[in-house]
């Protein structure tokens, strides 16, 4: 696939994010009654305007996002004169604000549906179980985890989700499993293994088809990889000369020749140049589950049972921008894992270009769904935070607004929302600095 074509589809598909999001806001607002002055796709100068019932729709240069600009939005516009967004009840605002980030759930789920009805969903199923483990649980091969340290688990990727961004350490671990229709709940220790390693967490065959490139899902920070260059997301294709096609290779490798304190080569792609780098495995001590699960192979389901794990998938990704945000307030992530919309593009055409090479057009359609799930979740979410500005910062107002019984003063919110709008801009340019540094 041409890049310049991968590009602009990740563009477009992006843009269809944003587009979506507004329209929430702008099909609340016609409910309402709101006056919306113009409604637009893309960014930039108008290409193509029509004005139907004093709206102004328009398709702009850039396909790159949209707006929805309602009166008495604009400072110095009237708030009080008829159809103006701030003429309106507090409760019609906050379903007009609430609305956007709504409509991008709703986008994630009907993106889910599609996946589901082609490939299917991602079963938890067990596949291999340590001797001490099975010893300790009854847990055989085939078992279906369903319950992990109080979480409900529907799909393998929520297991791998916790496992990764909660951490497993010496504390005692519940899980909950179904054999033969019958459930099983059980207690017990953690594997500790101590040996030598390179600090480095990956998927197995992490995409949709199953049999992807060996991927990095996280560089442990401070470890060895870490030290040596390798970052999230980098596609490892060879260790000490030998190929690595993908990670039953890259296993397969490591438990032939153990790592030890000897120095190692990596050989890895990233945005498509391929480098190689060299380490030294640190020895530590880390905990596991003891068992090994499903998160890629897809069983095919029915169009009324994807409704429900449409509803799972959403929940799934929420979940995971919620967790990745406390993730990175914990500090366990640096500002090089920050990303924005230059890297977005460069991930989502990586991955077009992985999936299409290795698994034909289907799959690539299908990974590119995968991300723009992501995506709309993420917009989702981020909007919902209570930051001035954005959507979630207008909601804390008005339901400050509830609680008091009284508007703000228009100076006071505007203010509000003029400095929140300064630090956005301060932390995009921060952003749009990272992005430039780790894609170039």
């Amino acid at each position: 696939m041409h890049k310049l074509v991968e590009i602009l589809i990740a563009i477009i598909m992006i843009g269809i994010v944003i587009v979506v999001h507004e329209f929430g806001h702008f099909l609340l607002a016609k409910v309402n009654g709101v006056v919306v002055k113009e409604f637009s796709v893309g960014m930039g100068p108008r290409l193509l305007s029509k004005k139907i019932k004093g709206t102004i729709y328009s398709l702009k240069l850039l396909p790159f996002g949209g707006s929805c600009q309602m009166l008495g939005e604009i400072e110095g516009e009237d708030e009080g004169a008829e159809g103006s967004f701030g003429s309106k009840s507090v409760w019609k605002r906050i379903s007009i604000i609430i609305a956007g980030p709504l409509f991008n759930f709703l986008l994630a789920f009907v993106l889910s549906l599609v996946i589901l009805n082609i490939i299917g969903y991602d079963r938890c199923f067990v596949y291999d179980v340590s001797e001490e483990v099975a010893e300790a649980t009854g847990l055989q091969e085939d078992d279906v985890i369903v319950k992990y340290q109080g979480h409900n688990i529907r799909v393998g990727r929520e297991l791998s989700m916790y496992e990764m961004l909660d951490g497993i350490s010496s504390k005692d671990i519940t899980i909950t499993y179904v054999r033969d229709g019958k459930k099983y709940t059980k207690t017990y220790s953690p594997l500790k293994d101590a040996r030598y390693y390179i600090g480095i967490r990956y998927q197995l065959n992490g995409d949709l088809a199953g049999n992807g490139p060996m991927t990095l899902t996280e560089v442990v920070k401070n470890g060895a990889a870490a030290k040596a260059g390798l970052q999230k997301d980098d596609v490892i294709v060879g260790i000490n000369g030998t190929a690595v096609a993908n990670v039953d290779e890259f296993v397969a490798y490591t438990e032939e020749y153990p790592f030890s304190n000897e120095e190692i080569t990596i050989e890895y792609e990233r945005n498509g140049s391929r480098y190689t780098t060299k380490l030294v495995p640190k020895f530590d001590e880390v905990y596991s589950l003891g068992f090994n699960y499903n998160v890629n192979y897809r069983e095919k389901i029915g169009f009324f049972k994807s409704l429900k794990y449409g509803r799972v998938e959403v929940e799934y990704w929420i979940k995971s921008v919620i967790k990745s945000l406390g993730y990175m307030l914990r500090g366990k992530a640096s500002a090089d894992d920050l990303g924005g919309p230059v890297r977005v593009v460069s991930e989502m055409t990586n991955v077009m270009d992985t999936s299409y090479k290795s698994d034909g057009l289907l799959y690539a359609f299908l990974n590119l769904l995968n991300w723009t799930i992501l995506l709309s979740a993420n917009l989702g979410v981020m909007n919902l935070l209570p930051i001035p500005a954005l959507d979630g910062g207008r909601l804390l107002i008005y339901i400050i607004e509830v609680i008091r019984g009284k508007k703000m003063k228009p100076e006071h919110e505007g203010m509000i929302n003029f400095i929140g709008f300064v630090l956005l801009m301060i932390l995009m340019v921060f952003i749009l600095f990272n992005d430039i540094r780790n894609v170039f």
